[in-house]
């Protein structure tokens, strides 16, 4: 029996993973004023953050893969052998997409396991990386998904917006404070799907540390995923992957991009961490 993972774009999970656990991913549509591509392949980030130079606001906008594109790549799949598909997505009630695998997977002629997240970005991805790790174990299909499920109410995060104005204006997000209330750069986790200030640092440095304190509470044995958009955004990053790398509570770390799909939301500037305890 051999089961191949999918996800979509929005995961975000990074080509070094895709590497390691031969995942498939499905790229969500960005449009960017007026023009549409298909994220990660047509749209990079570094083009997407590009839109933004010069104090450009570009119209974006982000819409679910067809249904002929799971289509395609279950039947792809299948034909290399897979016998059964786990395919784990960004949540229902956030994009179509689940709906959109949902129809291929009944046009298919091999076993598709749909997992609704109920998150979204990387949240998604730490779904991803758990399932796969199962299956490397030697999990069932339906194991695995049963891992996908349970990982995400175990998921943290926290990060700082470089335009707080798009993620204010997103209709599935909202800040709860003034971010002017907070001395310093505000630094934000999404909880139930508001952005709470969850403290304040005065520099890049104290905003790392800020950061990586509120990882390492989380617990013990954690995996953590560094983010950044447009490369502005690049020696927070650094410094925040250094900081969570010489935790002894954190057991890997990875850096992946904040691409279109969720670059959306947060805009250029923007850098952060989720984390959460390996099961395997």
């Amino acid at each position: 029996m051999t089961t191949r993972i999918v996800t979509d774009s929005n995961a975000q999970f990074p080509a070094q993973l895709v590497a390691r656990y031969a995942v498939e991913v499905v790229p969500l549509q960005v449009s960017v004023d007026g023009e549409t591509f298909a994220e990660g392949t047509e749209l990079t980030a570094d083009d997407f953050y590009g839109r933004f130079d010069g104090g450009a606001t570009p119209e974006v906008a982000t819409s679910q893969p067809s249904p002929g594109a799971f289509i395609e790549t279950y039947a792809r799949l299948a034909a290399e052998g897979a016998t059964h598909i786990l395919s784990i997505h960004i949540g229902s009630d956030l994009s179509g997409t689940l709906n959109s695998a949902r129809l291929a997977a009944q046009s298919v002629d091999v076993a598709v396991r749909l997992v609704d997240t109920a998150t979204a970005s990387f949240g998604v991805s730490c779904c991803v990386w758990e399932a796969a790790e199962a299956l490397r174990t030697g999990a069932s299909p339906e194991d695995a998904a049963i891992v996908a499920e349970s990982v995400v109410s175990t998921v943290g995060n926290v990060f700082v917006v470089g335009a707080l104005d798009l993620a204010r204006s997103g209709d599935r997000m909202r800040i709860d404070h003034d971010p002017g209330d907070a001395a310093g750069i505000p630094v934000l986790s999404l909880v139930d799907g508001e952005i709470e200030i969850v403290g304040a640092a005065s520099d890049i440095g104290a905003c790392a540390e800020a950061m990586a304190a509120v990882a390492r509470a989380w617990g013990t044995g954690l995996r953590a995923a560094v983010g950044t958009a447009d490369r502005g955004a690049d020696d927070l990053a650094d410094e925040l992957e250094a900081a969570l790398a010489a935790s002894d509570e954190i057991v890997e770390v990875v850096r992946y991009r904040i691409g279109p799909s969720v670059g959306a939301h947060t805009g250029p500037g923007t850098a952060g961490a989720f984390f959460w305890p390996a099961t395997a």
